[in-house]
């Protein structure tokens, strides 16, 4: 990695580029939800490159600097979140239960619908060898799947896909961030295999 520090932003001085960080980081607060570039451009009536190169400068501060707040891309929107190292103390604001933990055979749909989507509960079952129906509604309550459609077949079922939540959670801009299968290779499928058959 190259260490350019701070993109040059041309014919532009301090004190309007710092006012623009400050309107797009209000813009992003007041939203709670992610703004695309095109209503930033919008409300900011500026030109886009800039708003681009800005918020990139912006991603850059937040994450090298001791902030509790960071701005995420996701599908080409921005949206302003808490650090994920500040988890328990939100928690402890809200008064809710510390989040309870995903279940094996959820992790286990959850990752055959990432790599494998729109996919329907029959092909997760095949995959998984067991049913997951429960695993399914529980990943649904959860915002990481939902019904993206029917599969044009008798019965029509429902196909499954990931949400905006899903790349939220685990930090992705798409799915294209998702980690190669090829990374894990034949020894850990395998492996993994073994220890099913044991159980």
């Amino acid at each position: 990695m190259h260490e350019d520090k701070g993109i040059q932003i041309p014919f532009m001085n301090d004190l309007n580029k710092n006012f623009l960080k400050s309107a797009i980081e209000a813009l992003l607060f007041a939203s709670g939800e992610p703004l695309s570039l095109q209503d930033l451009v919008n409300h900011l009536e500026e030109k886009s490159k800039l708003i681009e190169i800005i918020i990139q400068e912006m991603m850059e501060e937040y994450e090298n600097s001791s902030r509790g707040i960071k701005i995420i891309c996701i599908k080409g929107s921005y949206q302003l979140v808490t650090k994920s190292q500040n988890a328990e103390y939100i928690q402890k604001l809200l008064k809710k239960n510390k989040r309870q933990s995903l279940s094996q055979a959820s992790i286990e749909s959850l990752a055959i619908v990432a790599y494998k989507q729109p996919i329907t509960r029959i092909d997760i079952d095949e995959i998984r060898g067991v049913k997951s129906e429960s695993a399914i509604q529980r990943l649904i309550e959860r915002d990481l799947i939902k019904e993206i459609g029917r599969l044009d077949v008798p019965g029509r079922p429902i196909l499954y896909g990931t949400t905006e939540e899903f790349l939220r959670q685990f930090e992705l801009k798409d799915l294209q961030g998702l980690p190669s299968l090829d990374l894990f290779g034949q020894e850990y499928f395998q492996e993994n295999e073994m220890k099913e058959n044991e159980v």
